[in-house]
Order: C-alpha cells, then sequence, then structure tokens
C-alpha cells in the first residue's frame, strides 16, 4: 500500500497539484555525501543532496537533521521552494514515516469534547491560505561576536511560503474550549532519546484563539514534505518556528501557564531593548522569545565575492517586517549618511537598487571591504506607531570588495 500517498487520496486538490510525486518514506540520516563546500564565518560546511525531497542544502548536522538553504537560493525569487525549505529538529527520533490514513490529531485538556481528528476529517474543514516566514530564532548565529553556543547557521535558517490549512481557532471551538483554560500546548511526533520532556510549545489561549494561527497541511501548493513536518505543522505568522511544532499530532488546552521545560527554560531572551547584553553578564531577566524582529538581506552578492568595478552595481535583496509588513527599504553607499529607496521588484519583499560605486583611491574611505549595516526606523510621525520599517546600508568602501555579510545580536536564545 502507498501508505505516504494516502494522503493525495483523502485531497483531489493536493493530488492534482502534485501529479504523480509522492512523499517517500526518510532514510538514511545518518549520512548525507559531501558534494561540496560552503564558505561560512568561521569554518567550511558540507552540502548534500541525498536527504529525501530536499536539492542541495547545507548540513549543519545529520541527527537531527538540521539542513540550511544556501543562500543563493533566496536571490530566486520571494518565495523559498520546499525541496530546499530550511529544516531544524529538536530529537534524534524524528517521524521517518506515517500513515496518512491511521494518523490523528489529538485535541485534549481543558475541552468539553475531546477529539481525535483524521486527515480526512481536517481536510474538510474551511480552509485558510496566506504568506509566511518560518526563520529560526538562531538564524545568523555564526555571525555573533563572540561566539554563541549552538547551531553555528549563517543567513539560511529561513523560508517564506504559502500556507494552507484550517485554521486553529476553528478546531478549538469544536472541542469547546472551557472557562477559566489560559493557554494550548502543541506537540508532534518527534520523541527525545532520554526521560526528559518532549518538544512541546504554547500559546496564549487569545493568541491561539486569534484566527491566523493554522494547522497547515500544504506549503506552497503541495503537501508538506517529511523533513518540514508531514502531515501537519503549526504555523504562527510573525513569531519564531520554535513555535511552528512539526508532525502536530497533539494539542491540550491548559488551565494553567504550561511549565514544561521548552517553555520555562529554553529559548528565552533577555528582556532589555534588542534583547542586547553585554558578553559575560549573568542573571539578567528573560522571556520567552516570541515576535522576529525586522531583517533584510543582501542576496545578489556572494559573501567574500569580488567584483570587477563598474560605475554603478544592481543590488537585489530581501526584507521583512517581522511580525508587520516592510514598508520601505532604502541602500546606501556612502554608511548611511545618504540613501535612496530601493524598488520592490515583484510581489512581496524582494527589491532592486543600483549603488554607485567608487574606485580605489577616490578618497571614500578604507578600500577593503563593503558590509551592509542596518537599524530599525520607525514610521513617520502620524503613522501607526507600530509599524517599523527596514533600512538596510550598504557601505562600499572604495574598491571592488563587496562582502555583504550581516552582523548579529550579541545574546542568543539557547
Amino acid at each position: 500500500m502507498d501508505r505516504l500517498g494516502a494522503m493525495d487520496r483523502l485531497d483531489f486538490l493536493l493530488a492534482s497539484r502534485l501529479a504523480r510525486r509522492r512523499l517517500l518514506a526518510l532514510g538514511g540520516l545518518a549520512g548525507g555525501s559531501a558534494v561540496a563546500a560552503a564558505a561560512t564565518p568561521s569554518s567550511v560546511r558540507a552540502l548534500a543532496t541525498d536527504f529525501p525531497q530536499k536539492k542541495t542544502m547545507i548540513v549543519q548536522r545529520n541527527r537531527p537533521p538540521l539542513l540550511e538553504t544556501p543562500m543563493a537560493v533566496f536571490d530566486r525569487g520571494v518565495f523559498t521552494p520546499n525541496d530546499q525549505f530550511y529544516v531544524r529538529w529538536h530529537w534524534g527520533d524524528i517521524p521517518l514515516e506515517v500513515d496518512a490514513t491511521a494518523f490523528r490529531l489529538e485535541i485534549m485538556g481543558e475541552v468539553g469534547r475531546p477529539l481525535s481528528l483524521s486527515l480526512d476529517e481536517l481536510l474538510r474543514m474551511p480552509r485558510l491560505s496566506y504568506a509566511a516566514v518560518n526563520q529560526c530564532s538562531g538564524n545568523s548565529r555564526a555571525f555573533f561576536e563572540p561566539r554563541v553556543p549552538g547551531a553555528q547557521w549563517a543567513h539560511g535558517a529561513m523560508g517564506n511560503a504559502v500556507w494552507e490549512g484550517v485554521s486553529l481557532r476553528a478546531v478549538l471551538d469544536r472541542a469547546g474550549v472551557r472557562p477559566g483554560a489560559v493557554a494550548v500546548r502543541f506537540g508532534g511526533l518527534d520523541r527525545p532519546l532520554t526521560e526528559v520532556d518532549p518538544f512541546e510549545k504554547s500559546l496564549a489561549l487569545d493568541h491561539a484563539r486569534d484566527g491566523e494561527v493554522m494547522i497547515a497541511f500544504a506549503m506552497n501548493g503541495e503537501q508538506l514534505p517529511m523533513l518540514n513536518g508531514f502531515p501537519l505543522r503549526l504555523v504562527v505568522p510573525g513569531w519564531y518556528s520554535t513555535y511552528w511544532v512539526k508532525a502536530l499530532n497533539r494539542i491540550e488546552v491548559l488551565a494553567g501557564p504550561d511549565e514544561h521545560y521548552w517553555m520555562t527554560k529554553a529559548y528565552k531572551v533577555p528582556t532589555a531593548l534588542d534583547a542586547n547584553v553585554e558578553p559575560g553578564t549573568k542573571d539578567f531577566p528573560t522571556a520567552p522569545i516570541s515576535t522576529m524582529v525586522p531583517r533584510s538581506w543582501i542576496t545578489s552578492v556572494a559573501s567574500g565575492a569580488s567584483l570587477p568595478f563598474r560605475p554603478q552595481l544592481p543590488v537585489r535583496g530581501i526584507a521583512m517586517g517581522g511580525d508587520c509588513g516592510v514598508r520601505q527599504v532604502d541602500i546606501s553607499s556612502d554608511g548611511g549618511q545618504t540613501g535612496r529607496c530601493a524598488t520592490r521588484a515583484g510581489p512581496g519583499a524582494l527589491w532592486l537598487s543600483p549603488v554607485r560605486r567608487h574606485p580605489a583611491g577616490s578618497g571614500t574611505g578604507s578600500p577593503d571591504i563593503a558590509e551592509p549595516l542596518y537599524q530599525h526606523r520607525r514610521a513617520n510621525p502620524g503613522d501607526d506607531p507600530q509599524l517599523e520599517s527596514r533600512r538596510l546600508y550598504a557601505r562600499l568602501r572604495g574598491d571592488d570588495s563587496c562582502h555583504p555579510g550581516l552582523s548579529g545580536r550579541r545574546a542568543s536564545p539557547r
């Protein structure tokens, strides 16, 4: 029986998009042949092409699989293809196959009617669809100085997709949340190899019921790849991916705060402005990481690349507003003293701008590198005070080199 193809038969819409494509059971995750090398801030990492349903990926770890999207992928368009969408699991025991017919999503806890929903039942519910960025909270950690423990991601622990599924609120309403409930906890099919808390995350009840949080079964018009959470994953737009639980199979409504490890100890950041603390500082107040911050990246020039001199250099990049939209991206060739608004090159936040370049020795500054600087900028007075735009400044220092590396925060979730 084609067990992994069963979901296609349950949903004709997805099956028609997939045509003859079928999910394959994962295998050989302990391996991963290195076929090339990719430069990083401090090391050379392997590229692999033999992870199921994935093309070329940067290998951070084999078990559990941590696979990074090559930066060049982001220069090809606003949406990240499924076969190069980054992968991040916490436990080595991840699902290698799923029987889509037998699978059930359990809803339990402080509800009037505990549910055990099949994929067929979920696929028959009203659907919603939207684009959202999924980003690991450790993205760009490899650029932090001093070094921060954890996976040394460059800028590829992120991806943008169109997600399709059902509203979490609709599922909770079907179960009937009891008065007094305060939070909702989510767990998946992955399991720890020792006696510790399983990887579970929770949201406040009001957030869980805001109508935007989604139980997704499709991304970019196809069912979820196994490595990205087949058959279901939580989608929490605007929040870091630690909350986007993969292979989602249980939802528990809680009468009190979630006291498990992954909410009380892990993934916490300083409460200081921009989560910044001086290196070596101890005993500072923390809170669970949550909303993403606005960010932007130059994508058309590879890190460390040297380019022949031209009076103007076309520069492309991507930008995201975190938990809000992107109003404007500015780019500058003089360290931010002056700037020009980049042109949006299609839907989403892909932008294009020519940067005037100066030949070496022209008195414009150091002749070594060009590095982008970035900062948060509020909207103009009178605009919505919650709206933030990202200003990216590419400081070109007078010669043919261009280094689009992005400096990182000094504090990172552990």
